[in-house]
């Protein structure tokens, strides 16, 4: 069976998140800039790095990055804003030189997506694993325990979406993944499905995959973690 992330990061993704945007992206550069000191001699690879944005801020900064997404798609749109290499792979079988990166950034919920804790914990160990010694490892997440207050555990009513899409958030009875149902306007349906993971949680898989982590935040202005945030925006670096 063809894996929910394979098929729904394409066009229509796109258009039912427009809030996503270069200023939302270049504040979450910045953020990460002051923790790394970064220079503009860095590789930075942007995994997941969908149509482009981040990978554009850092371009603007005068970085060198790479982004590697798995959709064609928001390949093709990654193209029109900047202008540096871009690779069609899957996350867990990085096609990625061995400590080859300054930094190595998973940004905008583009983890959780596998069916097992197994698939997980490998694939973050596959990016530290492109990471210098000292190099950094940068995972902006959904923040679990805000969305498990926020968000009930059976499917309610469709909720009104951009351009006539209806939706709905609800967890799996286990309660280890946010459910979203996406009803397009046209009749088509997509769903996301995305792990639970607790920050102890990422912190222990850091740990494993031999990052320490040095900074926690919970929205890209530099707020302070707590489980009411937005985001767990963890910055760790390889011994």
């Amino acid at each position: 069976m063809t894996e929910w992330f394979a098929s729904w990061f394409n066009d229509d993704y796109l258009a039912l998140y427009p809030h996503r945007d270069a200023a939302e992206a270049e504040r979450l550069v910045a953020l990460i800039a002051r923790c790394t000191q970064w220079t503009a001699a860095w590789r930075i690879l942007d995994v997941g790095c969908g149509p482009g944005r981040h990978a554009a801020a850092l371009d603007r900064g005068g970085l060198h990055p790479i982004g590697l997404d798995l959709s064609r798609a928001l390949l093709r749109r990654a193209r029109e804003v900047t202008a540096a290499p871009l690779v069609r792979a899957d996350m867990r079988h990085l096609p990625i030189r061995a400590r080859s990166m300054d930094a190595c950034l998973s940004l905008f919920t583009s983890f959780g997506y596998f069916d097992s804790d197994a698939e997980h914990a490998r694939t973050l160990a596959g990016m530290a694993a492109t990471l210098r010694p000292g190099g950094w490892l940068v995972l902006d997440f959904l923040n679990a325990a805000q969305v498990r207050a926020r968000v009930g555990g059976v499917a309610g009513a469709l909720e009104p979406g951009e351009r006539g899409s209806r939706l709905r958030r609800y967890l799996s009875p286990d309660q280890r993944h946010v459910i979203k149902e996406i009803h397009l306007a046209d009749g088509r349906q997509f769903m996301e499905r995305v792990r639970l993971y607790g920050v102890a949680d990422l912190e222990s898989m850091f740990l494993a995959a031999g990052v320490a982590v040095r900074f926690r935040f919970g929205d890209y202005h530099g707020t302070p973690l707590a489980d009411g945030a937005p985001r767990a925006l963890l910055i760790g670096q390889v011994a």
